[in-house]
């Protein structure tokens, strides 16, 4: 079976029970045909970050048009004595018939700014639910980390390595894919490089120079076998002492007579700056100028940002649990909420109001928008719009703070993007997928344009998704509306 393959996967209860028993009481009260609008979307930033990244939106796709219950499907759902048999006939006969749009894949985006907009009837919009938060939350929190740790290399390459820590295969492998957007250049995880074609790397665990007699005796064989790209783990027993003069050994005595060249050495364990210095002087002295030193065990960003303050001669990273499980915040948060419904061809907007100042949801069926400066291309803010607003960038125009509404500025010289594009319209597919290759460099150059003060680690600055003042004043009005019931 190819991974990839939807078709062959039995996903489509892959929900949680509610969304069959509401939609089981929409159909039984008259309501299955009603069009609603629902926004997935997060709250905050992981990490305390200044932006995150979008990913798994190819996997939705796959997902939706794949989506259909089976005899087995209906029959299990029989034996729940719950459902009537009509809703159950239903079922058997579903296609997704909805529009959908969303914000493309390896896009840098905010808090609070729809990543995908449902329009469907009310069954069809509900029972992807859990499956589109799951795709969206997992593949974006592990592009976003990603992101972080590529950043923090300044350049230098990070390799992703943490399949055996990951949440089970599916987190294993579609992570593989969020962290190839993200800007690894590949992973230690082999199905991902076969189903999504991200590169497969790797060399030998410690378990193969244990499986010699001695350390000499594995690196020679494993150079025998892998002259034209060789890299040898040097810390099974002591780095200093016997890893890289063993290597180096390997290098001038099997290698060398051979044409070729030592390609690497790997740490995995110790004080990487303190062992990678002394390293990087030894295979100097040898004349092996060329000689890459890896690093791995338990990285992240601040991790490497830190050995590479503290001169660390490292050429590249490989970084496993903390990446592949965002280990330091690993929930992303995406929620997915009802903004409007249609009745006698108007659409309604609808808000959810909480004690909790970040619950309140922003009603209405939304465009959003991100504005340019011409000179640079830098965003400078996200404005969500209601959907019939055009913003026209041939006029001034005033951004505002939702909250504090005396901060405003008046923008002259810029031009607005409308990020969402239609991905599904009546049910059909409208939206070709670009290459993991193409998301990935759309995701660099996104990435690249953003302010490096909100690129920050520690303290990054906010960027505002302000809200059109036709969109704040329905926002209010819903607000002082259900404040008195």
């Amino acid at each position: 079976m190819h991974y990839n393959n939807f078709s062959e996967r039995r996903l489509s209860m892959l929900m949680d029970f509610y969304e069959l028993t509401m939609s089981n009481g929409y159909f039984s009260n008259g309501m299955k045909d009603n069009i609603v609008y629902f926004d997935l979307f997060f709250r905050k930033n992981p990490d305390g970050a200044g932006f995150s990244i979008v990913a798994g939106l190819e996997q939705v796709i796959q997902y939706i048009k794949q989506l259909k219950f089976t005899e087995e499907d209906i029959d299990y759902l029989r034996r729940k004595k719950i459902f009537s048999e009509e809703f159950l006939l239903y079922l058997k006969n579903f296609k997704f018939t909805g529009d959908i749009y969303a914000i493309p894949e390896g896009t840098p985006v905010f808090p609070n700014e729809p990543l995908v907009t449902v329009r469907a009837k009310a069954i069809d919009a509900q029972i992807i639910e859990t499956m589109m938060l799951l795709t969206i939350n997992h593949q974006s929190l592990i592009a976003t980390k990603a992101n972080r740790i590529v950043r923090a290399a300044k350049g230098k390459p990070i390799m992703e390595f943490g399949a055996r820590r990951s949440q089970g295969y599916d987190g294993a492998i579609y992570g593989a894919r969020a962290a190839y957007i993200g800007g690894v250049i590949g992973t230690a995880t082999t199905l991902a490089d076969e189903a999504f074609g991200v590169p497969a790397l790797g060399t030998m665990a410690h378990s193969w120079v244990q499986m010699f007699e001695n350390e000499y005796e594995a690196f020679k064989v494993y150079a025998e076998n892998y002259p034209d790209d060789c890299t040898l783990l040097i810390d099974t027993y002591n780095v200093i002492k016997s890893g890289i003069p063993n290597a180096i050994k390997v290098a001038k005595e099997i290698l060398e007579p051979m044409g070729k060249r030592l390609k690497g050495v790997r740490i995995d364990s110790g004080d990487i700056a303190y062992l990678s210095k002394r390293c990087r002087r030894m295979l100097n002295e040898a004349g092996l100028h060329d000689c890459a030193i890896v690093a791995s065990s338990g990285l992240d960003e601040f991790i490497i940002s830190d050995l590479l303050d503290q001169g660390a001669k490292v050429d590249s990273f490989g970084v496993g649990e903390r990446l592949i499980t965002a280990k330091s915040d690993p929930v992303f948060g995406c929620v997915y909420k009802l903004v409007a419904v249609e009745k006698d061809g108007h659409i309604i907007p609808k808000i959810k109001i909480s004690e909790n100042e970040e619950k309140v949801i922003t009603p209405g069926y939304k465009k959003v928008w991100r504005l340019y400066d011409k000179k640079g291309h830098n965003p400078i803010a996200d404005v969500l719009t209601l959907a019939d607003e055009v913003i026209d960038s041939s006029k001034p125009y005033t951004i505002f703070d939702e909250i504090h509404t005396w901060k405003k500025k008046r923008l002259t010289r810029f031009y607005a993007k409308n990020l969402q594009v239609p991905v599904f319209i009546k049910g059909e597919c409208v939206y070709e997928s670009p290459s993991l290759n193409e998301i990935r460099a759309y995701c660099k150059d996104q990435v690249a344009h953003l302010w490096s003060e909100i690129k920050r680690f520690t303290n990054p600055h906010k960027y505002y998704v302000d809200l059109s003042q036709d969109l704040w004043d329905c926002k209010q009005e819903l607000i002082s509306q259900h404040s008195y019931e």
